[in-house]
């Protein structure tokens, strides 16, 4: 019989069988879809997957240019805001692989649908997040319920896109040129995100100021409505679910590794790196990763196989997952912050540097980079695109913070735009290439984890170790500036003279400034009395403007050093691949 999607086919209808007149023109047919790309994908489940993906990266970009108005919006603590984004990407993290087994098991189809559902609802519950009047804690506890939610519904989409994909393509070049389409899709969405986003965001939600935000979120609720209903009737389902079952002890003991750890990283700049609970976070996540490890080696059925790893193809490409996913967010987290939280742009503006950073991506990925992998060792593909992705880096961080324009991040940003296009369709094409056909759900789940680990990672560490860095450069700008201590110590004690009508607002604005450098930043330097001459307000404006400038260049850097680090690896230990080589659907030992 024909193949179908679930890639398990043999027999007189299949390319191996005898020479007939009816073989031979199926032959025909089947040669001129792969040569068109598509092989015996379907293209309603192409387009259904794009789709999906397009709507989870969308919604997991969403934050990126709205940082700014968390900020003004909910008075944010670093981890605080830090938290907004990665309370979205760790349930997709961590389940991914789960999900993937689901898919593999019972049906790729229901997946999409349900995935695409549960992230509308949970962007309902963001919007639905109270006002100023509630309590800061219970604020952030709604959003924050609302993105995990959310989360949980695009671990369910991305590994299943991947993996239905992989499981309807049967030859490099088909799966090559179907990737570039997914990875193209979840590149657009990365570009029209923040600039959706930033357009609605434009508008005030309410009586409440600074609830632009909540119009960003109901753009997501929407497409992700659309997404549930199209892929119900353009996908067709597959699975694979021989010799697979549910690895309870496996799902859980990788979930609270990945989630102690986040916990600890995101956490170090708010507590300290020496509390209690960062080094608690860091042991429980090394003892969870050992207790992970141990179950996956006596599961009859695991949640990932561990022997896997014996392919130093696979080995080197996961670990270069990881890394180049932390840059290529950690650059897009550094330029938001830079932008929106550190000089004040509105979304709209902030979303002209997200177009161009990842529209060229998205504008290179189908056209160049999926033809460079075909012909081309990918290894090549691979290691250009991370020395890019670091070129970028490297030339932004030597832009000061004094120069208020998005204008001169423009050129890095397109090489790095450049570099993180080949970098996604070549490590995600070495990854699924390396493993038999029948584990394609694994391999799509684990790719997913390994990519959005990475993704979780950029803001976490990048954000934790700028942030510490612009605390000691205020702390000790000021114990060496007497009069700055001196006006700080003044402006602490300015409330209990205030009016009794402003008192409440000095309360707050004093909170922010003591709550860390970007609260500290977005407290105005001078305040306008009715006469429309002003006064000091917050001292610190200036001293926490510099200090952030100064450290999110260190973030570029740090990001721009690990691209390049990376590349030299993937040059030197990824052996080469025959391009002719067919894609197996059974194990090598079979």
């Amino acid at each position: 019989m024909a193949r179908s999607d679930t890639g398990v086919g043999s027999g007189a209808g299949s390319p191996t069988a005898p020479s007939t007149a009816k073989t031979a023109s199926s032959t025909v047919k089947q040669k001129n879809e792969q040569a068109l790309g598509i092989d015996t994908l379907a293209r309603g489940t192409l387009i259904a997957a794009a789709l999906c993906v397009f709507m989870a990266q969308f919604a997991l970009t969403v934050p990126a240019g709205l940082n700014g108005l968390f900020q003004l919006d909910f008075h944010t603590s670093a981890s605080e805001l830090t938290w907004i984004t990665d309370a979205f990407l760790v349930p997709v993290t961590v389940l991914e692989l789960t999900f993937g087994l689901l898919g593999d098991m019972f049906g790729r189809r229901r997946l999409l649908v349900g995935g695409s559902v549960l992230v509308a609802v949970g962007f309902v519950v963001c919007v639905l997040t109270p006002g100023p009047e509630a309590g800061h804690g219970t604020r952030l506890a709604v959003l924050w319920t609302g993105q995990i939610i959310a989360g949980i519904g695009a671990a369910a989409v991305i590994p299943t896109t991947l993996a239905m994909i992989a499981a309807g393509t049967h030859t490099p070049r088909a799966r090559a040129r179907s990737i570039s389409v997914w990875a193209a899709a979840l590149s657009m969405g990365s570009v029209l995100s923040p600039l959706a986003c930033g357009l609605v965001a434009q508008s005030q939600f309410g009586s409440w100021p600074h609830s632009g935000w909540r119009w960003a979120f109901l753009v997501v609720v929407v497409l992700a409505a659309v997404s549930a209903v199209l892929a119900f009737v353009l996908a067709k389902d597959s699975k694979s679910p021989e010799g697979r079952s549910l690895d309870w002890p496996g799902q859980i003991t990788i979930a609270v590794a990945a989630v102690a750890l986040l916990f600890a990283v995101i956490q170090g700049p708010t507590s300290g790196w020496g509390s209690i609970e960062v080094i608690g976070g860091f042991v429980v996540a090394a003892v969870f990763l050992v207790a992970f490890v141990l179950a996956e080696r006596r599961s009859a059925s695991p949640l990932l196989q561990l022997d896997l790893f014996a392919n130093r193809n696979f080995t080197v490409a996961a670990i270069v997952t990881v890394v180049g996913m932390f840059c290529y967010l950690g650059t897009g987290y550094v330029t938001s912050i830079r932008l929106t939280a550190i000089q004040g742009f509105t979304p709209l503006k902030a979303s002209l540097a997200f177009i161009v950073f990842n529209g060229v991506s998205a504008l290179i990925q189908v056209p160049i980079a999926s033809r460079l992998i075909e012909r081309y060792d990918p290894k090549w593909v691979l290691g250009g695109g991370l020395l890019l992705l670091g070129a970028g880096d490297f030339w932004m961080a030597s832009i000061p913070i004094g120069q208020q324009s998005v204008t001169p991040l423009i050129a890095p940003l397109v090489v790095a735009g450049a570099g993180v296009a080949f970098v996604l369709s070549a490590v995600t094409a070495v990854v699924i290439n390396t493993v038999p056909h029948n584990l394609a759900g694994m391999a799509a789940g684990w790719t997913s984890l390994l990519r959005d680990f990475g993704f979780t990672l950029g803001p976490a560490v990048v954000g934790a170790i700028a942030l510490s860095r612009a605390a000691h450069e205020i702390s000790d700008k000021v114990a060496s500036d007497p009069a700055l201590g001196q006006a700080l110590d003044t402006f602490n004690a300015s409330a209990a003279t205030a009016p009794e009508a402003q008192r409440e607002t000095v309360e707050g604005a004093i909170a922010a400034v003591n709550s860390g450098p970007l609260g500290a930043n977005a407290v105005p330097e001078t305040v306008a009395l009715p006469d429309g001459s002003t006064v000091p307000f917050n001292p610190l404006k200036d001293t926490a403007f510099h200090a952030l400038g100064n450290a999110y260049s260190l973030g570029y850097l740090i990001v721009g050093l690990c691209a390049v680090a990376t590349a030299v690896v993937t040059v030197v230990l990824i052996k080469r691949d025959r391009p002719d080589a067919p894609v197996t659907t059974e194990p090598a030992d079979a």
